[in-house]
């Protein structure tokens, strides 16, 4: 399991964060927060990953809970339409776990069906 550093950005330091990276504090998120979270994966974030993100954090708004993988290709299919909505396409955005990768970008808790 990897060890998450403190991150610094030129505004100062990124929000604390738990032993698996995620925001201790939901409100502590901000896009910075998440383009540093990004950057701490070697990932840079674009305007198809902030999609997804702000998607993410709808739909935690609404639910209040982190969907997992299935869940969240559903919620986008119905936002976004079907071609941002399938596990390869999350896949290309966020590597192997989209879920929680973007869940954690988002600032949400990590799913609870995650691994």
């Amino acid at each position: 399991m990897p060890v998450w550093r403190l991150i610094v950005s030129a505004a100062g330091k990124c929000p604390p964060l738990d032993p698996e990276g995620y925001l201790v504090n939901l409100s502590d998120w901000s896009t910075e927060v998440a383009e540093l979270l990004a950057t701490q994966d070697q990932r840079q974030l674009t305007a198809a990953h902030h999609e997804v993100i702000q998607q993410l954090r709808d739909f935690y708004q609404q639910y209040e809970l982190s969907p997992a993988m299935r869940p969240l290709v559903k919620h986008l299919h119905q936002q976004l339409g079907a071609e941002k909505a399938s596990s390869i396409y999350l896949m290309q955005l966020f590597g192997e776990s989209p879920a929680k990768t973007a869940a954690r970008y988002a600032g949400l808790p990590k799913p609870d069906n995650c691994l």
